[in-house]
């Protein structure tokens, strides 16, 4: 998908509060008005709304850029609620964004609350597809000790699905190696996923996705899908891995 005329109306077509800065007494938010670029994004909260969806972020960080602003905003609104249609649609339609600039890090998910790093995405501004696999785990929202693993790989396989930017990041999935895992989460299971899809059981992501939602996943579950179990699946992706 691209960022083109639709994502803009989409983007224009949101409501938007009035700006709240950190030092401001937090009132209730009414009115709307179009959204303006700008070479920084304010600091401080705006909230947007549109068709029963609403965006919180928050911009703690000086110089942030405003185009990168825009394309987060962009991305919530086309790209979570087709999320919501394929894995849960009773996950939350309410998400916040939080602009960090004490955050080392990437970005992470903590319920419905995103935290990107200021530095990463200033260095990095092509890679706003890390948006696309941090809203996927608020999607997911698995509870009771779900693998890591493949977690994060389902993640990564939506950012390849459905991501909007990865080839001017440079993202891709990795060539199948040797020194490989089904286990090694991220990139690696995501090519694993795509190829389970692909060549053994079209609706595999999503069945997983079902079974850790629903607390039934466990070594089995593989063999009840697809009649094999996740090791023997692997060797088969091993001995031909082309997608």
């Amino acid at each position: 998908m691209a960022l083109g005329a639709a994502s803009l109306l989409l983007f224009s077509a949101c409501s938007k509060s009035a700006l709240i800065s950190p030092d401001q007494e937090k009132e209730p938010l009414s009115g709307t008005q179009q959204v303006t670029a700008a070479a920084a994004t304010p600091i401080g909260t705006v909230i947007y709304t549109s068709n029963g969806y609403k965006l919180t972020f928050t911009n703690n960080a000086g110089g942030f850029d405003d185009a990168t602003r825009q394309k987060f905003v962009d991305m919530y609104f086309s790209i979570y609620p087709q999320l919501l249609n394929r894995f849960y649609t009773s996950a939350t339609k309410q998400v916040t964004f939080v602009i960090d600039p004490s955050y080392n890090g990437v970005a992470y998910t903590s319920g419905t609350t995103v935290t990107y790093s200021a530095a990463w995405m200033s260095s990095h501004p092509q890679d706003v597809d890390v948006l696309t696999h941090e809203i996927m785990h608020v999607v997911q929202a698995y509870t009771g000790g779900t693998p890591g693993w493949l977690t994060e790989g389902i993640a990564d396989y939506v950012r390849y699905k459905y991501g909007v930017n990865n080839g001017p990041a440079g993202w891709s999935l990795p060539a199948w190696s040797s020194s490989q895992s089904y286990t090694d989460a991220y990139r690696v299971t995501a090519r694993f996923l795509v190829w389970l899809e692909r060549h053994v059981r079209a609706s595999i992501v999503n069945d997983l996705n079902t079974a850790l939602r629903n607390k039934t996943y466990s070594s089995n579950t593989w063999v009840q899908l697809t009649g094999k179990s996740v090791d023997q699946l692997w060797t088969d992706y091993s001995n031909n891995p082309a997608l």
